[in-house]
């Protein structure tokens, strides 16, 4: 079993993650750690209650950063909604936060491991790097990071940068140099994977409370999406993560030079990466350039039946 921490902001798309995580027998999840991103830290952090508990998951869920490390905060409501997880009624909650902060829990849980740690992260990288940041020897106990963000090609927030790394940039950057393996799942890939209204029929047809749930989420995700952006059907960004570790053939991955643009211009926020090796720099992250999205949508087919 692969030990996990999943960082998060959920968000539609990181509720598909937590479901694909929730119970499957190849990961131990040893906690969700929550930071305000796609809606607010208060907002982010009761929709990943309502997650595990409907999922029935026995994970502490630890509240983190509020605030990104320097710029101020973004968050993504016209995509998400007001509850940052519009389109389902949850049942009243009866569970409440670990009373850890999310930066002590993951450096506790990666320091006290016999096994290294993946960590996932699905939203702003901030607590992950305010971890790295007060206890760098964290870093000798994580197997590698999974994210969710950044793009080789353009942004969906800037036409340079990726809403998860353009919400805290300064936290990416610590993660990608900071010599652990780094794996960026970004748009290039998760933009291929759309939920087209096929989809949500397919989805409906697994008939259990957990598949019900996505096909309420997915049909307000998609409203949302098509209002925003005209796209017909929604890209499932962040599942893409647990899909790759569920199953490496899924990805494309290749391992270049990256750099994240700090500079507070109009780039700030990009994810520079080298695809052709132009620079000749010491490579440092692996690069997700194309998905097999058959496949994809077989494991989320799957993970759903699993309920």
């Amino acid at each position: 079993m692969r030990k996990m921490i999943l960082d998060c902001d959920p968000g539609h798309d990181d509720a598909v993650a937590i479901i694909l995580v929730g119970n499957n027998p190849e990961f131990e999840l040893l906690g969700i750690t929550v930071e305000s991103g796609n809606q607010t830290l208060k907002k982010t952090g009761r929709n990943a209650l309502n997650l595990v508990q409907f999922l029935e998951l026995d994970v502490p869920v630890c509240l983190g950063a509020t605030n990104p490390i320097i710029k101020e905060v973004e968050i993504c409501d016209a995509i998400h909604g007001e509850s940052g997880l519009d389109g389902f009624d949850f049942p009243e909650l009866k569970i409440d936060f670990d009373s850890r902060h999310a930066v002590d829990f993951i450096i506790q849980s990666v320091m006290n491991s016999t096994e290294k740690i993946t960590m996932v992260t699905t939203g702003p990288m901030t607590n992950l790097a305010l971890a790295i940041r007060m206890e760098p020897r964290i870093l000798d106990n994580i197997e590698e990071v999974v994210l969710m963000g950044g793009s080789f090609q353009n942004g969906n927030v800037t036409p340079a940068a990726e809403f998860n790394v353009y919400c805290d940039p300064e936290a990416a950057h610590i993660v990608f140099n900071s010599n652990v393996k780094v794996t960026m799942v970004g748009l290039d890939v998760t933009r291929k994977v759309l939920t087209y209204p096929a989809i949500i029929e397919r989805m409906e047809k697994v008939n259990n409370h957990v598949s019900d749930m996505f096909v309420k989420l997915m049909k307000v995700f998609n409203e949302n999406q098509k209002r925003v952006f005209g796209f017909e059907g929604s890209p499932l960004h962040d599942p893409v993560t647990i899909a790759y570790l569920i199953d490496p053939t899924l990805l494309e991955v290749v391992f270049v030079h990256c750099d994240i643009d700090i500079s507070h211009s109009t780039s700030y926020g990009r994810t520079n990466c080298d695809i052709f090796d132009y620079l000749k720099l010491e490579k440092n992250i692996y690069v997700a350039k194309d998905i097999d999205v058959k496949k994809f949508w077989n494991i989320i087919e799957d993970s759903l039946k699993r309920y």
